[in-house]
């Protein structure tokens, strides 16, 4: 019964608590279901804000129709003084619930801290605890108002049209070719809640009856992203109502141009490898990149570095790479991110990392 659920469009109430809303992320599983796979283990990432306990509650609901073994994290920052206090009434909640929450401390001093190394940590202790349970999927709640905050902040940062192709619904969380990675399978990082906004995971919170607890640090204006969120998105949407999900369906479009262009991309690519450089790992051909568009030049050489790196290059910082590149330029070479090294003499283009094996 419950197969013939998944393969009808006029699906049956499964439970007691079932709603437009279920049925949008059922449809949404089944038409992408390399997404969130029947039967797959997944580790929820629950911050207890209105996102993430949306999700969990319709992961829930879903899951007597996709049989996935669910895991729950929550990662205490320690910014705030009530962050326990928060992750022990979260746990105490969730084991009324009949789940076991895992909590992470993170022990790094406050003012050593950024956003950039809060996410590092994170994602690194959530795909160490996916490691430890045998998890091949991740899940975070990013929404489409994440999404189109995200797509704004690259565009005003000047990313190149990979970067803008922002928050994917589903890429690697970890990378065999990551000088930082284990060489066991890759995991990987799926955000099913990319169709809803924030607006219906506050009105999923409210039908639902569901605790939700407030982070004071996303109201802080010192945080660019809040700003976008309180000072940007109001005026686009007064202009244009509905604006932020066209902006996180326009990122989704980019992104299917982007993948789309890979295969020839890459193509392109194996005609400029190199069979060795001189740190013995696979390089370009200096003269033949410089042969061509630089359009073409600018796409390529992106395309090299992030699938090498997992670094996506601003647009500056990788003009000027092609501007040093070109024909007549010396040797040289330049800082990428992450300890990463680009360096080049008049032939070849090779990668340098202190902990990399670069895949031959």
């Amino acid at each position: 019964m419950e197969t013939q659920d998944l393969n009808s469009e006029s699906i049956l109430p499964p439970g007691p608590r079932w709603s437009p809303d279920h049925l949008r992320l059922h449809r949404h599983l089944r038409h992408h279901p390399d997404l969130l796979p029947a039967g797959a283990p997944l580790l929820l990432a629950i911050s207890g804000g209105q996102d993430s306990m949306a999700l969990l509650a319709l992961l829930r609901d879903l899951q007597r129709l996709h049989q996935w073994p669910l895991h729950l994290w929550h990662g205490d920052h320690r910014w705030r003084p009530e962050s326990g206090q928060v992750a022990a009434e979260l746990a105490g909640w969730c084991s009324d619930q009949g789940l076991e929450l895992h909590v992470s401390s993170w022990l790094r001093p406050l003012e050593a801290t950024s956003e950039a190394d809060a996410r590092h940590w994170r994602y690194g202790q959530l795909a160490e605890q996916a490691r430890c349970l045998g998890v091949g999927h991740v899940v975070t709640a990013h929404t489409a108002s994440d999404r189109a905050e995200t797509l704004l902040l690259h565009l005003a940062r000047g990313s190149h049209r990979r970067g803008l192709a922002s928050l994917r619904s589903l890429r690697p969380l970890t990378s065999p070719s990551s000088p930082t990675t284990d060489p066991s399978e890759p995991i990987a990082l799926a955000r099913p809640l990319l169709p809803f906004s924030r607006a219906d995971t506050a009105r999923l919170c409210k039908q639902l009856a569901l605790p939700v607890w407030h982070d004071p640090s996303n109201t802080d204006r010192r945080y660019s992203r809040n700003r976008i969120r309180a000072e940007v998105v109001p005026v686009l949407e007064e202009l244009h109502p509905g604006a932020a999900q066209r902006i996180s369906s326009q990122a989704e479009r980019l992104v299917e141009e982007v993948e789309s262009s890979d295969e020839l991309v890459n193509l392109a690519l194996q005609t400029l490898k190199t069979a060795g450089s001189q740190a013995g790992t696979p390089g370009l051909q200096r003269q033949e990149l410089g042969d061509l568009a630089v359009a073409n030049q600018r796409q390529l050489l992106h395309h090299w570095l992030e699938q090498s790196t997992r670094l996506t290059l601003p647009a500056r910082q990788l003009e000027e790479l092609l501007r040093r590149l070109q024909p007549g330029h010396p040797p040289g070479q330049a800082d990428l991110g992450a300890d990463w090294q680009l360096r080049w003499d008049r032939c070849t283009l090779w990668l340098h990392h202190p902990a990399a094996h670069l895949p031959q």
